[in-house]
């Protein structure tokens, strides 16, 4: 009995798509009249509508991106200058990392006039 309604549940699934295999014409509905385009039209238009429909998600993607990240600093270093370096904090720095010896730094120190 059962393998009678798993026969009868087979054929009842199966016979559409037999039947769709033995009907004539393009398969899948495809033809000449491919979209309703009538031919070369629809050849050359559709890839650019599709080219411009992926820019416009791209450019979404990329405008969201920069929004949710905040403003962009333009800094080339990772490490930007503090603000307002006076000549003499240049000056102790040159003098820390020993490319001016002490006799120098204290000439400058004087030119500088501090």
């Amino acid at each position: 009995m059962t393998g009678r309604i798993a026969a009868a549940g087979t054929i009842f699934t199966l016979a559409p798509a037999l039947a769709w295999a033995q009907q004539q014409g393009e398969p899948y509905g495809y033809g000449p009249h491919m979209m309703w385009w009538g031919g070369w039209p629809g050849m050359v238009f559709g890839p650019l509508f599709m080219i411009l429909a992926l820019a416009a998600v791209i450019a979404v993607v990329v405008l969201l991106v920069r929004w949710l990240g905040g403003p962009w600093q333009g800094t080339a270093s990772p490490h930007p200058a503090p603000p307002n370096r006076t000549p003499l904090d240049i000056l102790k720095e040159r003098f820390a990392r020993g490319e001016i010896d002490k006799d120098e730094f204290e000439e400058r120190r004087r030119v500088l006039g501090e």
